[in-house]
């Protein structure tokens, strides 16, 4: 469902209605962003969505900042914010600094770093639009999705968390860990406000008290990419306080 001829003209003049921010925290992205940006800028582009792109970097010592102040010379300021912050301050409230920015009433958290590919954006607002869905999340179990460029350690962590969550929770998503999902912007806001979590665990907590609201979750196949440039931040101690929060979030729930 690429390129321009799958999106009919009526379908661009209702989704001007729409506005989509991208918030793309960073930390240590010079490589991967300029690449990140224009694909997004490509895609968003061929399906006629409003957008803006709203990059918050924690202070990256490689020059991230300076990268993504020439892309906004090169896109524009109203499509490629700035809203970076002092040092890295995790994820969670990097989404929230991100949210107060945001002038659209959707919005999209992806990485920055390649492993989630722009061409599912428009796959995830046509899902949304269909379902009237609150969240709609990319998952790599289900459908089509995949994993490419991991070991099978990574693989089997990633899985083994992802059914420990099943089990432990039963959600009603299939792929809790990931981070590429579309909110309305509300929800976002409501799910950020109860979020206790940190970390990678802060993806899975999002899921599980997005059900516990009782808001709708649809569902889209995505192929995941290990990082292009850049050592992956999943580490050992990672790995332990993801099944430290998912017991504490199985007490609590």
């Amino acid at each position: 469902s690429q390129g321009t001829g799958a999106y009919p003209a009526t379908q661009g003049r209702q989704a001007n209605k729409d506005k989509y921010s991208v918030l793309l925290p960073t930390y240590n992205e010079r490589e991967n962003l300029p690449l990140i940006v224009w694909l997004l800028v490509k895609y968003f582009g061929e399906s006629g969505y409003d957008y803006e792109i709203i990059v918050i970097d924690d202070g990256s010592p490689d020059g991230t900042l300076q990268v993504a102040q020439q892309l906004q010379g090169i896109y524009g300021a109203h499509r490629v914010l700035l809203r970076p912050r002092e040092k890295k301050l995790g994820l969670g409230t990097a989404y929230i600094h991100g949210i107060k920015h945001a002038t659209g009433n959707f919005i999209i958290i992806m990485d920055a770093d390649l492993s989630h590919h722009p061409k599912f954006i428009p796959e995830f607002i046509q899902k949304q639009k269909e379902g009237g869905f609150d969240v709609v999340s990319g998952t790599r179990y289900s459908g089509n999705g995949g994993v490419y460029g991991w070991d099978l350690r990574r693989k089997l962590i990633s899985r083994g968390a992802n059914f420990l969550t099943q089990v432990l929770l039963r959600p009603g998503a299939s792929d809790l860990t990931g981070s590429f999902r579309l909110y309305k912007k509300e929800v976002l806001e409501q799910l950020v406000d109860r979020c206790v979590s940190k970390g990678y665990v802060f993806q899975m907590e999002m899921i599980v008290r997005a059900r516990q609201l009782g808001y709708s979750i649809g569902e889209v196949p995505i192929s995941f990419v290990d990082r292009v440039y850049g050592e992956s931040k999943l580490g050992g101690n990672e790995i332990v306080s993801f099944l430290k929060g998912l017991l504490t979030l199985f007490a609590t729930t």
